[in-house]
């Protein structure tokens, strides 16, 4: 039986800057447009948070019940270690999207928006679907397209609706920039496991493309991030808070561009997505501020 302190790690609280980075941007540019709502937005969160330990619960049972983890390098998993039970993994996963979709529907009927439960059903389905079902979409190496999307677009633009009822250019910008960095700190996942994820036909982007180009994919997808708020410096200035991360960032394309492999690269994900929190805070702060 596992531990409380392996279902902890099973969670891979590594991961959980990229659920609260969209919701403090989007909850900025909220407030830009004077919409800002404390209660909304602390659903936001919950929503946010619930479903990245189900995803990352429900990765580690589909890829457990597919060997893809037997050898895997990375973060302790609680199928393929054996630890736990495959159907109490699953079980948690279904616990963590269930409290998601609860507290997302608390959210939508307080703002009105009944359509946005179409979304966070996809955004459910979306995380069940990345390695579970007969056909997983992050085996065809389109995890960062989803990823941009849903931890993106949708967190950003989700929340920024449903408490102004309205978007920006602002929540816009805000969604590009943090989707790109929730989709640099899965690159660098796959970056980690090419190896093992080849071996076991997990066909990422990352195995696809080869270790050089994933590295450089990563470089671009950091510099995107803070390009895509130029634009936005014009009509708010303070934007430019964000700009203040940019130190984070330095440590982690250090070790990519020095060739760290393996467990090396296990800091980078950490630094990826204190990067993106970062980034979400300052830019939240700074759209607030107006």
């Amino acid at each position: 039986m596992a531990t409380l302190a392996e279902w902890v790690s099973g969670a891979r609280p590594r991961t959980l800057p990229a659920a609260l980075a969209p919701v403090a941007a989007g909850t900025g540019a909220a407030a830009a447009l004077n919409g800002f709502n404390g209660l909304r937005a602390g659903l936001a969160v919950v929503v946010a948070l619930a479903l990245q330990v189900g995803v990352n619960y429900a990765n580690d049972y589909s890829d457990g019940i597919r060997g893809t983890d037997s050898h895997r390098v990375g973060p302790f998993r609680l199928t393929g270690s054996g630890a736990a039970e495959p159907r109490v993994v699953r079980f948690a996963a279904f616990t963590a999207f269930a409290i998601a979709g609860i507290a997302g529907l608390v959210l939508v009927a307080l703002c009105g928006a009944w359509w946005m439960l179409a979304v966070g059903a996809a955004c459910i389905a979306a995380a069940w679907f990345y390695t579970g079902g007969k056909h997983p979409y992050g085996y065809a190496g389109l995890g960062e397209v989803f990823v941009f999307i849903f931890f993106g677009l949708v967190a950003v633009l989700g929340t920024t609706y449903t408490q102004a009822g309205r978007l920006s250019e602002a929540a816009a910008g805000a969604a590009l920039g943090t989707g790109a960095l929730a989709c640099a700190i899965l690159v660098a996942n796959n970056l980690r496991d090419i190896p093992t994820d080849a071996a076991s036909g997990k066909r990422t982007l990352a195995v696809r493309i080869g270790d050089a180009r994933t590295r450089r994919l990563y470089f671009v997808l950091i510099v995107a991030a803070f390009l895509v708020l130029l634009p936005l410096l014009f009509e708010q200035p303070r934007a430019a808070f964000a700009f203040g991360a940019v130190p984070l960032a330095f440590q982690p394309l250090r070790a990519l561009r020095r060739g760290d492999t393996g467990t090396a690269l296990l800091p980078v994900l950490r630094d990826t997505g204190l990067l993106e929190l970062a980034y979400g805070i300052l830019l939240g702060i700074g759209l607030a501020l107006r």
